[in-house]
């Protein structure tokens, strides 16, 4: 395994493509509501980040080894869909929750945030879904300082979503980030404390844990990329990019927008 440690010119780059990756977050957030389709919702996103951020969408015609491109801007997963969800023809309604996850490159750098949002009231059910699955992401994200590992991490959320019934998909992880999209190491969002690559200043990876409602188990569309829950229960997901510095961390796709800290999270 290559870990990829950045350099103070690699941090400083880091810290723009990240911070504009949550800043487009926080420009589609008004415009989601009952009656949009998830293809408009990805038209702006798109249209936002090429004229006004100059930053290339990073998903676009994004083709792994054995997959076709993918051939939107954005992700946009609703419901029972846990990730990858490719925006087109359907229209939002009320009740519905949806992650919307967002990669820019600036300057060669990679910057890659998710967000959760219900639209309307949304059910006590999706609410205490999408609450938690957020605090999962802090409870890992507040693990993240030198010397610890990367089970802490995965405990730490993993613990937490138990603790409330959910269960935590296994199949996807978070991952290093930096000139490339996808780097070492794996960042899994479950695991055993005191196991695992330890963490040294230097290292960025994202920590996005997906939670089901019902069962882990997924199943993926006959489109090659959508994945959904296999039992049809709801999913969500929250992504930070996150630094190891010398005393801790800092996450990086942090802007005026970003939902704050969640109060039983406690700081490193």
């Amino acid at each position: 395994m290559t870990i990829t440690i950045k350099n103070d010119n690699d941090i400083a780059q880091m810290r723009v493509a990240c911070r504009l990756a949550s800043e487009v977050l926080d420009y589609i957030t008004p415009s989601i509501a009952a009656g949009i389709t998830t293809a408009e919702l990805d038209r702006l996103c798109h249209e936002y980040m090429l004229n006004e951020q100059k930053t290339i969408p990073a998903p676009l015609n994004y083709q792994p080894p054995g997959y076709s491109p993918y051939p939107k801007a954005t992700c946009i997963s609703v419901n029972d869909v846990v990730c990858h969800g490719i925006p087109g023809d359907k229209t939002l309604k009320n009740g519905d929750i949806l992650n919307i996850d967002i990669t820019v490159i600036k300057n060669g750098y990679f910057g890659d945030t998710s967000r959760m949002f219900i639209v309307g009231e949304g059910s006590i059910l999706a609410k205490r879904l999408v609450q938690t699955t957020y605090e999962c992401m802090w409870r890992g994200i507040d693990q993240v300082r030198p010397g610890a590992q990367l089970g802490d991490v995965g405990y730490a959320i993993q613990q937490h979503a138990h603790a409330q019934g959910y269960s935590i998909v296994r199949e996807y992880c978070g991952h290093g980030i930096g000139q490339t999209f996808h780097e070492e190491p794996q960042v899994l969002h479950y695991g055993q404390p005191g196991t695992g690559l330890k963490l040294t200043p230097g290292m960025i990876f994202t920590i996005e844990p997906m939670i089901n409602a019902g069962r882990r188990e997924i199943r993926t569309m006959p489109d090659g990329w959508t994945v959904k829950t296999r039992d049809r229960s709801l999913s969500a997901q929250w992504e930070h990019t996150v630094l190891v510095t010398e005393t801790g961390h800092e996450v990086l796709t942090l802007s005026v927008g970003a939902p704050a800290r969640p109060a039983n999270s406690v700081a490193a």
